[in-house]
Order: structure tokens, then sequence, then C-alpha cells
């Protein structure tokens, strides 16, 4: 294994400690003011951690994911929900996509509770400006805490 990689991915586990030990926050969202503004976060339902994301504007990401103005191509999380209640395949043919469906009223409906159900979710984050170290810990607690809503497909 490169020396480099070797010694970057074995520094990760400390930010993964400081991201779980973090107090989660719930309902709101985090304060500009106290919020980094790089890093990883992570929503969870009491131990069952969901979702894994990287930003470089965590206060705003968060607002973005459950926001009620938030748009289907802005709530990604929210949209994995919605696709998984109304059993909805990814596809990229015409009239099937997410500006497609959301136009239909129970998909709207079912993309306006994900968001609320995401808002009432526990809310965790840790700091990490490096952006190559920042990609590394999002798969790294992906991995290390099973999260199902992440993938890391390509489209």
């Amino acid at each position: 294994m490169d020396e480099r990689f070797r010694q970057m991915a074995e520094s990760l586990h400390p930010s993964f400690e400081r991201l779980m030990a973090m107090g989660p926050l719930r309902g709101s969202a985090p304060s500009r003011a106290t919020t980094p503004k790089s890093g990883i976060y992570l929503f969870s339902e009491g131990s069952k951690h969901l979702y894994v994301g990287r930003s470089n504007r965590i206060a705003e990401r968060y607002r973005l994911h459950c926001g009620p103005s938030a748009k289907e191509n802005q709530a990604s999380f929210a949209w994995k929900l919605t696709a998984e209640v109304m059993e909805h395949k990814a596809t990229y043919r015409k009239g099937e996509g997410r500006k497609d469906k959301i136009l239909i009223p129970e998909f709207a409906d079912a993309f306006r509770l994900a968001k609320e159900r995401i808002r009432a979710m526990e809310y965790r984050f840790v700091e990490e400006a490096d952006q190559t170290r920042q990609a590394l810990l999002e798969a790294y607690v992906c991995i290390a805490l099973g999260t199902p809503y992440n993938d890391f497909d390509t489209h």
C-alpha cells in the first residue's frame, strides 16, 4: 500500500471518534456561528446511523437536506427516502426523473414527509477542511457505521 495513503487512512479514526462523541443536535439547523464550515455530517435515528455527507458549508447543507423549501435536486437524502417509500428506481428516461416525479402529488407528499423525518433526526458533524481527508473520512464513516442510504454510485 502507498505509504502516504496508509498514513492518511490511519489518521481518520480520531475524527470518527470526535464525530461520534458529539452531542447530537435535533430539530433545528446548526448555528452558522458555532458550526465548522467544512467537514462531514451524520444523520441518525437513535442508534441507527442512516446517512453521511460532506460539505464545505455544513450549516447550509443541513437546510438543503430538510428545509421546507428545499427542492428535490438539493435534498438528496430526502429524495432517497422518498424513492424508497414510493418504490421508485432512479432512471434517466425522459419523464421519470426527479423533476417529473415531484409533480405527482403522492411524490410531493412523500418528499415533504421525508424532509420532516430528517428534521427530527439526530445530526452530528466534525470539521475537516482538507478535501482529500474529507472524502476519505466520509467513506470511512459510511463503512464503519454501515449507513444504508449512502452509495458511491456514479451517474
